[in-house]
């Protein structure tokens, strides 16, 4: 059923090979051509383009390792200077590397499916319920379409965590956190669920029968730091320049539309009170001047990608957000650190996620 279900899936994705595409079409063939034409040590300072590479690592060898195979559909795909460069190889070679790399999606989801029964809450159990869970996972159409139609690897992505989620619902602890530490190295937006992860290994593998083992903090410890130093390692003589690529605040904070959370509401009330106060003339709410913002009026809702400041309503710092994220956190953490099962840990990802998508930068 895995490999069956793999192809059919991949027989309908690949209808969808002329369809509309985004701009991240063009961050992963510059992506590839950076990868394919630089140095290791270039990598994270050119800046050709716009779109530079701003993923971990792993993410840049796994970039590197398809631009191995690219270069057999066009090699002009790999020139850093064709910026914009779409031809109908180098649209059938990316849209192809989505669909093959999904498997690692597949085998997420079957090994998921196969360790359902690990689940207290879960009561049925057979063939029938298997092959819905992963036929569910597989054919999950918000994933169909940023993958497949938007481009995006998330498939590939999420079958990383999907292993290692299989992997904690076995018990077998040191590999779950292995796949999660890969997934880290590969995109490390997953960091807003590691509060989950912290919390469980450190309740449910360190604390070993209610007593703490040394030993196991050891071993799951050097497990970490051994992956971030093969990942980090070739980057040494250049952290600083990797983390501000990593983290560029300077985007916004809602970096153009993306998050329809409640810094969205935020902003749509900041706008609010500007409409207002231009109105009245200033009278009821006072409003910085035009020369104040640079010309600027209601710039959080300007759809810009770029750090700029809100008109009425205090600005939001990047820490604020971290910190109001975490305390929406913390109940669930709780829980999970009193009753540390595979159910509460499900939930726990679940609402960690959900905290950072409302909260989050």
């Amino acid at each position: 059923m895995l490999i069956a279900g793999f192809l059919a899936l991949a027989c309908v994705k690949l209808l969808y090979l002329p369809s509309y595409k985004s701009t991240d079409f063009e961050v992963h063939r510059n992506w590839l051509a950076i990868t394919s034409s630089l140095g290791v040590q270039s990598w994270y300072h050119e800046a050709t383009s716009q779109w530079t590479l701003d993923y971990p690592p792993f993410f840049a060898w796994f970039e590197f390792a398809l631009s191995k195979v690219a270069v057999h559909f066009d090699p002009e795909m790999l020139v850093i200077k064709n910026l914009g460069y779409s031809s109908d190889k180098t649209i059938l070679f990316q849209r192809l590397s989505v669909i093959v790399t999904d498997f690692v999606f597949a085998v997420g989801a079957w090994t998921c499916m196969k360790n359902m029964h690990n689940l207290k809450s879960v009561q049925a159990r057979g063939p029938s319920r298997d092959a819905a869970i992963y036929t569910l996972l597989l054919t999950n159409a918000g994933l169909f379409m940023v993958d497949h139609i938007h481009f995006q690897y998330n498939g590939f992505l999420f079958g990383f965590l999907l292993l290692s989620i299989g992997a904690m619902m076995q018990e077998q602890y040191l590999l779950g956190s292995l796949w999660f530490c890969v997934l880290l190295n590969l995109k490390h937006i997953y960091m807003y669920i590691a509060p989950a992860y912290f919390i469980f290994l450190l309740r449910a593998y360190c604390f070993n029968n209610s007593a703490f083992s040394i030993t196991r903090l050891v071993k799951l410890g050097s497990l970490v730091i051994l992956t971030f130093v093969v990942s980090f390692g070739p980057f040494v003589n250049q952290i600083p320049q990797v983390i501000s690529r990593l983290f560029p605040f300077k985007r916004g904070l809602c970096h153009a539309y993306w998050a329809p959370n409640f810094w969205a509401v935020y902003n749509l009330v900041d706008k609010a009170l500007t409409i207002i106060g231009k109105k009245f003339g200033g009278d009821m709410i006072k409003i910085p001047t035009a020369t104040d913002l640079n010309g600027t009026q209601a710039s959080m809702t300007g759809g810009l990608v770029q750090d700029i400041e809100h008109v009425v309503l205090p600005s939001v710092p990047p820490l604020a957000t971290f910190l109001i994220t975490f305390l929406f956190m913390v109940p669930c953490l709780i829980k999970l650190w009193r009753r540390p099962n595979s159910v509460n840990f499900m939930r726990s990802l679940t609402l960690c996620g959900w905290s950072s998508f409302l909260f989050g930068w």
